[in-house]
């Protein structure tokens, strides 16, 4: 089971007397992360550190601190939390006491993870990316209840013949979708997968 932000996310921590803001976001795409980080880094702070995992794709950067002691904690970080489609950015004022590679290591690590546990979270539902198309007259009925499936429509699309509808569902009800489309139209409709 993973989880993602339910929104934007902030917390701040003075270590020794360097101040840690941290700031995360959930996201769907790395362009998503990017902007984020774009919109969020500080340029007043030493150091604008940051990580984001979104699915296997992950990225990290130690912004000029010592390597391996900012972006792989806050990654370790988020995977700790068991969270997904995140992005973490780290700003630190340096206060006059170096922390040294362990003490960085703690600090942005430990602000990420201090961000991420006191953030509401939503759950990730496996879900699949699916097509079809129906007449009018079955439009409304079908909506409705594949909307009680828990779908999610991204697109319908008015032809002279129907409508073309595109939507998301949770993996465990394609089942029961292709059930409901076989059964109220009499076989005629099926869907398809937009994600093979």
């Amino acid at each position: 089971m993973s989880f993602t932000l339910a929104g934007p996310a902030s917390y701040a921590e003075d270590i020794r007397k360097s101040r840690f803001t941290c700031l995360a976001a959930p996201i769907a795409s790395e362009a998503e992360a990017q902007a984020f980080l774009a919109a969020h880094r500080d340029a007043s702070a030493g150091h604008n550190c940051w990580a984001w995992k979104l699915g296997a794709h992950y990225r990290f950067s130690d912004d000029g601190e010592p390597g391996g002691t900012a972006g792989r904690p806050m990654l370790a970080a988020i995977e700790g939390q068991a969270m997904d489609r995140v992005v973490v950015l780290v700003s630190r004022w340096f206060g006059g006491i170096k922390l040294g590679t362990g003490g960085l290591a703690r600090a942005y690590g430990g602000c990420a993870a201090k961000c991420l546990q006191d953030a509401p979270r939503i759950e990730l539902v496996p879900s699949t990316r699916l097509a079809f198309a129906c007449g009018f007259a079955e439009h409304a009925l079908l909506k409705a209840r594949i909307l009680a499936l828990g779908a999610s429509i991204e697109d319908e699309a008015y032809g002279a013949e129907g409508v073309d509808i595109r939507l998301s569902l949770p993996d465990t009800q394609v089942e029961a979708l292709q059930r409901l489309l076989g059964d109220l139209s009499r076989g005629r409709i099926r869907a398809t997968h937009l994600d093979d």
